[in-house]
């Protein structure tokens, strides 16, 4: 019997989905109540919230929870969490609605309803604060704080009742995975200690060094990707996903790593976010969380290690699941292989390391990719996606 790190703030995960048989009740109900249109990241919450991610929360964030969160990484009961949660409307909308009352969350793009929210609070917050404290910087190119930055006036608090979880299950049907099956799959693999890989982008060998590593160290890798929304240029999921794929058929022992995805934005606030990563883990069943260089980072916000330097000013018992913290790899030309900086002394003219930006640039001229920074499967995978683009430009 395998034993896996419980939930987060929780004896079991918080599930806010409805059961099946329940939806189409409570989805005639929601059609009948005042609808309040949400976001991409405030979508992206509530499925969170929905699988059971965001254990221990209940819903969206009321004003002691935020100030805590953003202040202090605590929500007001004293357990521990590193940023916001929150939900936004118009100051207009927000005064409509009455304190007790359900309405309906709906997809601010696409109109579908996905959730209830029972509104027990509603306040404004200082959104230069939350900027100063989760994301360390006020700078409106950011592309978490101009999130921010772009929230309505009045943040509305309270429990969620999530209905649907819009296109995932269907779009990603064998790597969509609930926190609970996650768990149970870790369970019938006989892994007690599972490291988790967070990724955006495609692998390259210095991501498959880096799962490597921690193949060597826990019972298993589980290499779970972002599905939410991403950033201009990033490389859709679809295409990571075949990419990922291709990489683990061809250059890992069978059975040591799991490929999934989940529904989160990222809000790129760096060190605050790993510890996000790790807490959502936990909830997972990770008992780690491997944290490379400039985890969750954008541009030059953060230093190339401050993810992992924030995980030692945790108090105890803020997280069971813990980092591993992994040197920036590369290929080393005199060691003839990969190695980290901790592990290979040779200087940077010995080193075959690409910039995301250098590599966008070389898969669009279809100039050749070494094989010494990603594998020629995978590169593969990524030049058929960027001539397509091509074309229909």
């Amino acid at each position: 019997m395998t034993h896996l790190v419980t939930p987060h703030g929780a004896e079991a995960l918080n599930v806010l989905l409805v059961p099946s048989q329940q939806r189409s009740a409570d989805l005639a109900r929601a059609a009948g109540l005042k609808t309040v249109p949400i976001q991409s990241r405030e979508v992206s919450d509530l499925l969170m919230l929905g699988m059971g991610a965001y254990t221990p929360l209940e819903g969206f964030m009321g004003r002691d929870d935020w100030h805590r969160a953003c202040k202090d990484m605590r929500l007001a009961s004293g357990i521990f969490w590193p940023i916001p949660v929150t939900l936004s409307a118009s100051r207009e909308l927000a005064d409509s609605i009455a304190i007790g009352e359900d309405v309906s969350l709906s997809d601010a793009e696409t109109g579908e309803i996905l959730g209830i929210l029972n509104v027990s609070e509603k306040y404004r917050i200082d959104k230069i604060f939350e900027c100063e404290h989760v994301y360390r910087t006020t700078d409106p190119k950011h592309p978490g704080v101009q999130k921010v930055m772009e929230q309505a006036e009045v943040n509305l608090a309270g429990a969620v009742t999530v209905i649907s979880e819009s296109h995932y299950p269907a779009s990603y049907p064998d790597l969509y995975l609930h926190p609970s099956e996650a768990r149970a799959l870790f369970q019938k693999k006989g892994w007690s200690q599972v490291a988790a890989f967070q990724t955006r982008n495609p692998m390259h060998r210095s991501h498959e060094h880096l799962v490597k590593i921690a193949v060597e160290v826990t019972d298993g890798v589980f290499i779970h990707q972002v599905l939410g929304k991403l950033k201009p240029g990033d490389i859709p999921a679809e295409t990571r996903t075949r990419a990922i794929q291709a990489m683990i058929d061809n250059y890992f022992v069978k059975d040591t790593v799991v490929q999934a995805g989940y529904p989160i934005e990222m809000r790129y606030c760096g060190p605050r976010e790993a510890l996000l990563h790790a807490l959502i883990r936990q909830n997972f069943g990770c008992s780690h969380l491997i944290v490379g260089r400039d985890h969750a980072g954008v541009g030059d916000y953060y230093g190339p290690y401050d993810a992992q330097n924030i995980f030692d000013q945790l108090w105890e018992g803020a997280l069971q699941t813990k980092p591993l913290k992994i040197d920036v790899t590369f290929y080393c030309r005199k060691c003839y292989g990969m190695a980290t900086a901790k592990t290979c002394p040779h200087g940077a003219e010995h080193r075959i390391s690409i910039s995301g930006t250098d590599q966008r640039a070389m898969l669009e001229r279809r100039d050749p990719i070494p094989p010494e920074f990603s594998r020629p499967e995978v590169v593969e995978i990524l030049q058929e996606f960027y001539t397509r683009r091509n074309l229909a430009t």
